[in-house]
């Protein structure tokens, strides 16, 4: 539905070809851009966090160390999480990408991205954030975040994509979520499998993340257009 309505003109009449034509636009765009990298990772977040919050330096040590180590750091371009690890990126001189969005009101794009595209479409943009990366980390986050968690452990799952690293740090915030996942779709209900649970890693340190990263990435799959 969501895709369909930026789809339908104003008056939900008929599909307007010049959006079709700006869809198109932003796919090339986003994909020339991808192009340029090898090793990702991409990092969610709530965007609800500042500098020297937890969450922010955590954030912010973790992309730095990751791109230390050679991956171009990716996000959504916006405040919170997503500037933290472009933050992280940009101090040590690695590669930060910020995949914006065009919004009513505005979300800003942090200062610390070396190269950005901004997106009309929420559609498209999702695309991207899902193709971008041979890793994916989940900080905290709210309804966006979740979306994206599941929308890519959906990908996995069905092996639309290839397995790959998906990191869900701090587990006080995660484990209501995990319980439910595993007592009521796993155990009551039967609407995942016992081996779904292993399509995800929950950490709790800097440290953790990175060694289960850099333990569990193929540095060799990295994506191509």
């Amino acid at each position: 539905m969501r895709v369909m309505k930026d789809l339908l003109d104003p008056n939900g009449d008929a599909i307007e070809s010049w959006r079709i034509f700006r869809i198109n636009a932003e796919f090339v765009a986003g994909f020339e851009l991808l192009r340029k990298y090898g090793l990702a990772v991409t990092f969610f977040g709530t965007a609800r966090t500042n500098a020297g919050e937890e969450i922010y330096k955590k954030t912010e040590e973790l992309a730095a160390r990751l791109a230390k180590a050679g991956f171009a750091v990716i996000t959504g371009g916006g405040p919170g999480v997503m500037e933290a690890a472009n933050v992280g990126a940009f101090k040590v001189g690695g590669k930060s990408i910020g995949l914006n969005i065009e919004l009513p009101m505005e979300q800003r794009l942090n200062p610390y991205v070396t190269e950005t595209e901004k997106f009309h479409f929420f559609f498209t943009r999702k695309v991207m954030l899902a193709f971008a990366s041979e890793v994916y980390v989940y900080f905290p986050g709210g309804f966006g975040t979740l979306d994206e968690l599941f929308e890519i452990m959906t990908l996995v799952q069905t092996k639309k994509i290839s397995k790959t690293p998906i990191v869900l740090y701090g587990k006080k915030f995660w484990a209501p979520l995990i319980a439910w996942i595993e007592e009521s779709l796993c155990k009551k209900y039967g609407t995942v499998s016992r081996e779904d649970l292993e399509i995800f890693r929950v950490v709790d340190s800097v440290d953790e993340a990175y060694d289960y990263i850099m333990k569990n990435v193929d540095k060799n799959a990295a994506h191509q257009v």
